[in-house]
C-alpha cells in the first residue's frame, strides 16, 4: 500500500525486530511481488543500489561468484535493475569498492574470472560507482564503457587496464 515500507524479508538487530513488530507502516509481501520488475516500475524515480564482486571492461557485472566458486546468489539484482530502468525517472546503481584483499586485487577487470556468471548484463547496467568516481554506462559503446570504468578503477590498476584497452581498441589511453 501507499506510504508503507514494502519488504520481503528482514534480518537484523533486536532494534529492527522491535520496530517491525505490529508496525502498520510495514507491509510484508512475498518475493514474487516485491521483486517483480513490473511492480517496481510502477513507482516513479526508483533508485536501485546493488553491489558486485567483479565488473569487466564491457560492463558485465558478476555479483554471485568468484570464478567457479559460488559466493552469493542472484537475489533481486536483475529484478531491481530492470524495474528501476522502467520506472519514470528511475536509475540503477552498482556500487562497490574498487579493490579487495587490502587493495591487492582490482574488482574492475579486463575479463570476468573464468567460470563467473554474468548477474547483470552490460546492456542493463546504468551507473557504476566506486570510491574513485561514477561511470555512466547506459547507452555507451564498448570503447566508452571501458574508458569510463578505467577512470573509476583503483589508481594502482589503471595502467594495466589501459594496456588491455590499447590491445582491444588500438588506442593509447593516458591515465
Amino acid at each position: 500500500g501507499r506510504g508503507k515500507m514494502v519488504v520481503t524479508f528482514m534480518m537484523g538487530t533486536r532494534r529492527l525486530y522491535d520496530f517491525v513488530h505490529d508496525n502498520p507502516a510495514i507491509c510484508m509481501m512475498p518475493v514474487s511481488y516485491v521483486n517483480d520488475p513490473f511492480v517496481i516500475s510502477q513507482n516513479d524515480n526508483v533508485v536501485s543500489i546493488n553491489s558486485a564482486l567483479q565488473i569487466d571492461l564491457m560492463g558485465q557485472v558478476c555479483a554471485e561468484a568468484i570464478g567457479l566458486k559460488q559466493y552469493s546468489a542472484v537475489g533481486g539484482q536483475m529484478d531491481f535493475v530492470r524495474g528501476a530502468s522502467a520506472s519514470k525517472g528511475g536509475r540503477s546503481i552498482i556500487a562497490f569498492g574498487a579493490t579487495t584483499k587490502g587493495g591487492t586485487i582490482s574488482k574492475i577487470v579486463p575479463f570476468l574470472a573464468e567460470g563467473a556468471a554474468v548477474t547483470t548484463s552490460r546492456n542493463d547496467v546504468d551507473y557504476i560507482v566506486t570510491e574513485y568516481g561514477i561511470a555512466h554506462l547506459k547507452g555507451k559503446c564498448l570503447r566508452e564503457r571501458a574508458r569510463e570504468l578505467i577512470k573509476i578503477a583503483a589508481p594502482a590498476f589503471r595502467e594495466e587496464l589501459s594496456g588491455e584497452f590499447e590491445k582491444r581498441f588500438g588506442e593509447v589511453l593516458l591515465v
